[in-house]
């Protein structure tokens, strides 16, 4: 496979998978592409890899900042903006995790954690079982709050070690 079929599979199969996590496709691609690149590519030459508009590059560059996973690099002489992303796939996996954590579950628990607090006769059947399943929904959120904490606090060689323990 020649290296530009290669780089066109790896940013097509990036964003797929991103789509499937609930990100932007066009987010993902330019993730993708910027994690393969050698050197920081400027909005422009994003437009031209990816065949995107400039609003779309913009909005999903700016997106990608807010992540935490690219950053603006300035290039001496050069007027323009160019990015890069981070290279080390596990800085971007606790990355996504600490992201999707703050976007995500932390609005869950704040929600379950108040509706915890329903009023209504413990003895009526609805009630009981509405507060019986947000209390499993919120045992289950906060597991997860400190498992995603654990897994971006960690270290590579610990996570890893560990994770093939359990598959022993």
């Amino acid at each position: 496979m020649k290296l530009a079929e290669a780089k066109a599979q790896f940013i097509q199969s990036w964003g797929s998978l991103g789509a499937q996590w609930g990100i932007n496709r066009t987010m993902a691609q330019i993730h993708a592409l910027l994690m393969i690149m050698p050197d920081p590519l400027s909005a422009d030459e994003i437009m031209a890899e990816l065949n995107i508009s400039r609003g779309n590059t913009n909005m999903n560059v700016r997106e990608l900042i807010n992540w935490g996973l690219v950053d603006r690099v300035l290039i001496p002489g050069e007027r323009k903006e160019y990015f890069s992303a981070e290279k080390d796939i596990w800085k971007v996996a606790t990355e996504i995790a600490r992201e999707r954590k703050r976007r995500e579950l932390e609005p869950i628990i704040k929600t379950l954690n108040q509706l915890q607090e329903v009023e209504g006769d413990a003895k009526d059947k609805h009630v009981k079982a509405f507060k019986d399943s947000i209390q499993n929904l919120n045992k289950f959120a906060h597991q997860t709050d400190r498992a995603i904490n654990s897994f971006v606090k960690a270290e590579e060689s610990w996570f890893y070690g560990t994770l093939m323990k359990l598959f022993k």
